[in-house]
């Protein structure tokens, strides 16, 4: 057996490895998303996570590399989100809309965390810039999908793009109390938003 399968105290190394992981995960989400960029040191990590530094190095080599883990791990959980409402709604693209737009506002509302590490965050953090930006075809590429397959290829990837950053931009001034409109009334401007996309090429 491997030193990572033996049990000590009924759980494996790598069990408990996995569950520092996201010990440390758990406490960067808090500090990132409630405190923001400037709370995150790896100090401050690891007396959140009650765990010494010498398990934050098992897990990550700077503070660079773990802000941009926590990160990853909430865009991860966001993309799912937009997936599985896609996936699971009925066929009309209006219905279909309404449930990616319902499953990604639930998730930057009910746990304001996420909202400002996904949307916040990269506008204070250089480590998380860049990736900020990088992120932007993944999801253009769910919204992309959903336009009318009729339309040029071009069109739809421009539309798609300019559709995710004004929706970005809309969900970022909601979170940081500049749109001062009802949850039910931004999900369901955002909805029209969606579904007028298509107008834009008739």
């Amino acid at each position: 057996m491997t030193v990572e399968g033996r049990t000590w105290a009924g759980t494996t190394l790598t069990d408990r490895r996995a569950t520092r992981h996201r010990q440390l995960l758990d406490a960067g989400l808090d500090l990132l998303g409630a405190e923001g960029s400037g709370a995150v040191s790896v100090r401050a990590v690891c007396r959140r996570a009650r765990l010494t530094e010498r398990y934050f190095y098992e897990n990550f080599g700077d503070r660079d590399e773990f802000i941009l883990a926590v990160y990853e791990s909430v865009v991860a959980e966001a993309h799912l989100a937009l997936v599985d409402a896609v996936g699971t709604a009925a066929s009309d693209t209006a219905t279909r809309a309404e449930a990616a737009v319902t499953a990604f506002v639930s998730l930057i509302i009910d746990d304001p965390r996420k909202g400002h590490v996904l949307l916040l965050a990269p506008l204070a953090d250089p480590a998380l810039t860049r990736r900020g930006v990088e992120r932007i075809p993944m999801f253009a590429e769910l919204v992309r999908d959903q336009l009318s397959a009729t339309v040029d290829e071009g069109d739809r990837a421009m539309t798609a793009t300019a559709l995710v950053g004004g929706l970005a931009n809309l969900f970022t001034a909601y979170l940081g109390g500049g749109l001062d409109v009802s949850r039910e009334r931004l999900v369901a401007h955002c909805v029209r938003l969606v579904l007028g996309a298509d107008a834009l090429h008739s």
